[in-house]
């Protein structure tokens, strides 16, 4: 076993765990308390200085909690680590941290619909303004710097056509000009990315997706160094309540003990899926970073160690009602958002396309997203085929 294996064993299962601290008991006990006790003033005055140092509410810091920051900041090689109580939360808190009235940011195209949202809808708000450019090349970005811009926000791979951006190359970029980097890795996990050993300043991701791995925690991560992730913790987080509760905390727990071996079995089956559905008749691409074909095939093995599960279609159809029947004809691979759970799932792009608006010859309109759950490899491609073959007798 090579030592990265080791040290991910030792992550996963040990660190952060002070099991003679309750009873040598193999799980870590869920501390669900809203407040902590102290026997001196003096304790209590010195924790009102620092929120940062002790736990005094669980709005703030939580022994449960503790255990699981210490995890995920190892496996992203940070200093720090924040866990809020959905990705959204941890985007905002990252973004607005490091923006104040009248700065600029840069984000790439198409990012997470919250993140867009928030850009779009609440930062303007504050006389703070976003630039968006298409992050596959890096003179997009210094084309669009200005002399306010304090921010960076990237999404590699993104989540639907899987676009990337070299983080090095723009980690190079926005530290000549004291501009802070922010990247969205929920694609990658820590497992297949590291943004912070390319130079990112900040990392995030949905621990909902594959840290949970059960569908049934809703979470946000943020990791970096301990002077930033302090900074947000004092303002953003304990201002606006947005950290994650003691009992979600417990579940990320264990669901970070099977992530390397979900994220294994994962991979092996995306591999069998993608060769079937490359060879069918009403499949017209297959987008999925790893696949030879992919655009930016080189840059994904160069920064990327694997990707798994998440990859898209382009299906070969002329009207929406097609592709509505292939995706209502699937029998165990369900219809909903987000990925990274036991069970695989499909959303067709023209669900958030109005009837009248769809254009068949648009590529984005015959998209459908497919995530590959725990199932088998030959379950999941004989729901495919059917489904298919539904298509077919319309």
């Amino acid at each position: 076993m090579s030592d990265n294996n080791q040290d991910l064993s030792f992550i996963l299962n040990e660190l952060g765990e002070e099991r003679e601290l309750y009873f040598r008991a193999i799980a870590p006990p869920i501390m669900q308390t809203s407040n902590f006790a102290f026997r001196k003033v003096e304790e209590l005055s010195r924790v009102f200085e620092d929120e940062y140092s002790a736990y005094l509410y669980s709005r703030g810091l939580n022994p449960t909690i503790d255990i699981l920051r210490t995890k995920l900041a190892a496996l992203d090689g940070a200093e720090d680590c924040l866990v809020f109580n959905s990705g959204a939360s941890a985007i905002f808190a990252s973004v607005f941290a490091n923006v104040q009235s009248g700065d600029h940011i840069v984000s790439v195209n198409k990012p997470y619909t919250w993140a867009q949202r928030m850009f779009d809808n609440v930062l303007p708000k504050f006389n703070v303004v976003t630039t968006y450019v298409d992050g596959r090349n890096i003179e997009n970005f210094e084309r669009a710097i200005l002399p306010n811009t304090r921010v960076i926000y990237l999404e590699s791979p993104n989540s639907w056509d899987f676009a990337l951006q070299d983080l090095r190359a723009v980690a190079e970029l926005a530290r000549a000009e004291n501009i802070v980097t922010i990247c969205d890795n929920s694609y990658c996990t820590p497992l297949f990315q590291k943004p912070i050993s390319l130079g990112i300043d900040l990392v995030l991701q949905s621990a909902s997706k594959y840290i949970g791995g059960h569908s049934d925690v809703v979470a946000g991560v943020l990791t970096g160094t301990r002077s930033m992730m302090k900074r947000i913790f004092d303002n953003e987080l304990l201002n606006m309540g947005i950290g994650i509760s003691p009992f979600n905390a417990w579940l990320l727990i264990r669901g970070l003990r099977t992530l390397s071996a979900r994220l294994e079995r994962i991979s092996k089956t995306t591999v069998k899926v993608i060769e079937f559905l490359k060879q069918h008749q009403l499949v017209e691409e297959v987008v999925f970073p790893l696949d030879s074909s992919f655009p930016q095939y080189q840059l994904a093995r160069q920064q990327m160690t694997g990707a798994c599960g998440l990859f898209t279609i382009v299906m070969k159809a002329n009207t929406r009602e097609e592709i509505v029947t292939f995706c209502e004809s699937l029998r165990h691979i369900l219809i909903a958002v987000s990925w990274g759970g036991y069970e695989s799932l499909a959303i067709p792009r023209c669900a958030s396309i109005l009837p009248a608006d769809f254009n068949a010859a648009d590529r984005e309109h015959r998209m459908i997203r497919i995530y590959v759950g725990l199932e088998d490899a030959d379950y999941l491609i004989a729901d495919l085929e059917q489904a298919f073959a539904a298509v077919g007798r319309r």
